[in-house]
C-alpha cells in the first residue's frame, strides 16, 4: 500500500448538466438480482448503493419498463407504484450519503423466458437467443420470441417514457436508456436479430429508428438533460451480430447529437479504435467510457485506473467501472491513495441474494487513510 495521494484527472470535480460531481468515476450499472420476484427493490439494495456513494455518479442496475421486458429472476423494475417506492428508499439512502444516481432502463427483448416474466418474450423478429437463459428452475433453452407489431413497438416506446417519469418520481437525477449488450434496443440495431422489412428494419436508418424513438420519448417525458444512452459497438454478447457496426453507430450518433442529452455511454471503449475516435469527434456532449478490462478475467491490480486515464486522454469525460466498484465500496479512495483493491469473489456470489458478495466487502480501516478525503460536492 502506498498511502500517498495519486495525481490523476479521475479525481477532478466536474459537472454533468445540473449535477456537480466530486470526481470523474462512474459506477456502471450491474445486474445483482436482489429485488423481489416482481421487481421491487429490497432494503439491502439501499445499503449496497449507499456504500458506494463516493462515486461521482452511480448508474443503478437495469430496470425493466414493463412486465414482458423482464430478463432474469429478481430483476428490478420501474413500472408501478411499488417499484417507485422501493427505489425511493435507495435514492434517499444514496443522497444522504452524498451521492447522485441515474437509473438504467432496459427491456430484455428476446433475452427473457416465460418462467421469469409469465409472458412470451418479444423481439424485432422471431429469432431466438442462441443460448440458455437462467430461470428460477435453473438454465433452460430460450424460447422463440414473438415479433413485435407496430402497435407493440409504439406501446413499448410509451412504456419507456412512463418508466422515466417513474424514475424521477423515485428520486433519480436521470435515466440511462440501454441500447447495448444484446437487449431489445440492441436487437433492433443488429442485422442478425432484426429481419424486419417495415420501417423498423432493413436499412441502417430503419434499424436505428426504435432506439431514436425511445430516446426522444424519454427526453420529452423528463427533459433531455436527464437522459443518457448506452451503446456497445461491436459487442457480441447475448448472440448479437450487428453486421455493419461501422455504419450503425455514426448514423445513430448523428440522429441523437442535437437532442441535448446528458451523456453517451460507450461500453468496452478502446481509445485506439477508429470507431471510438469517430464517436468522440461526432458526439457534442459528455462521453462516458467504460474501459476494456478483460471480460471473464481477473481485474488488473489498479482496478482499471490506467485504462481510465488513457480514455480521458482520448477525449472521454467520465469513466465507468463495474467490477471494481462491486468489490470495493470505497473504490474512489482506494484509487486516490494507491491502496490495494479487494478481489472480486466467486462470480456466483453476485447473484445469490443476501449480503454475501454484495454488502460485505470490506472498506479501508480509518488508520489506512493517509490522505484527507475531500468533502462530497453537492447533489
Amino acid at each position: 500500500m502506498t498511502n500517498t495521494p495519486v495525481d490523476s484527472r479521475l479525481f477532478e470535480p466536474t459537472r454533468l448538466g445540473a449535477l456537480r460531481l466530486p470526481n470523474r468515476l462512474v459506477m456502471a450499472p450491474m445486474t445483482r438480482n436482489r429485488a423481489t420476484a416482481d421487481g421491487v427493490p429490497q432494503p439491502i439494495m439501499a445499503t449496497y448503493y449507499a456504500q458506494r456513494a463516493s462515486a461521482g455518479l452511480i448508474i443503478a442496475e437495469a430496470s425493466t419498463p414493463n412486465a414482458v421486458g423482464q430478463t432474469y429472476p429478481n430483476i428490478t423494475a420501474i413500472y408501478n407504484e411499488a417499484h417507485v417506492a422501493g427505489w425511493r428508499d435507495v435514492t434517499d439512502a444514496v443522497r444522504a450519503a452524498g451521492g447522485r444516481m441515474f437509473l438504467q432502463l432496459q427491456h430484455g427483448g428476446r433475452v427473457g423466458h416465460p418462467d421469469n416474466s409469465g409472458l412470451t418474450p418479444v423481439a424485432p423478429s422471431a429469432v431466438p437467443l442462441p443460448e440458455t437463459i437462467f430461470t428460477p428452475d435453473g438454465h433452460q433453452s430460450a424460447v422463440v420470441p414473438r415479433e413485435m407489431t407496430i402497435d407493440e413497438i409504439r406501446s413499448t416506446v410509451a412504456d419507456f417514457a412512463a418508466a422515466a417519469r417513474n424514475a424521477i418520481d423515485a428520486g433519480f437525477a436521470g435515466v440511462e436508456v440501454h441500447s447495448a449488450n444484446g437487449y431489445l434496443l440492441h436487437q433492433f440495431l443488429a442485422r442478425g436479430t432484426n429481419h424486419r422489412t417495415d420501417a423498423y428494419g432493413g436499412s441502417v436508418a430503419g434499424r436505428i429508428r426504435f432506439t431514436v424513438e425511445v430516446v426522444q420519448a424519454v427526453a420529452d417525458a423528463i427533459g433531455p438533460e436527464r437522459v443518457g444512452v448506452r451503446i456497445a459497438p461491436g459487442l457480441t454478447v447475448n448472440g448479437i451480430d450487428e453486421g455493419d457496426t461501422d455504419d450503425i453507430y455514426p448514423a445513430l450518433i448523428d440522429a441523437l447529437a442535437d437532442a441535448g442529452l446528458a451523456y453517451l455511454h460507450v461500453v468496452f471503449a478502446d481509445p485506439d479504435q477508429p470507431l471510438f475516435q469517430e464517436i468522440r469527434k461526432a458526439w457534442p456532449g459528455t462521453l462516458i467510457a467504460n474501459p476494456v478490462l478483460g471480460w471473464g478475467k481477473p481485474l488488473p491490480a489498479d482496478g482499471g485506473k490506467h485504462e481510465g486515464e488513457r480514455l480521458l486522454a482520448a477525449g472521454a469525460d467520465l469513466i465507468s467501472l463495474g467490477r471494481p466498484f462491486l468489490a470495493n465500496p470505497d473504490l474512489v479512495e482506494r484509487l486516490r491513495i494507491g491502496a490495494p483493491l479487494n478481489p472480486v469473489r466467486d462470480q456466483g456470489l453476485m447473484y445469490t441474494g443476501g449480503e454475501t458478495g454484495y454488502t460485505d466487502y470490506p472498506v479501508l480501516a480509518a488508520a489506512d487513510h493517509r490522505a484527507e478525503t475531500p468533502e462530497p460536492v453537492g447533489t
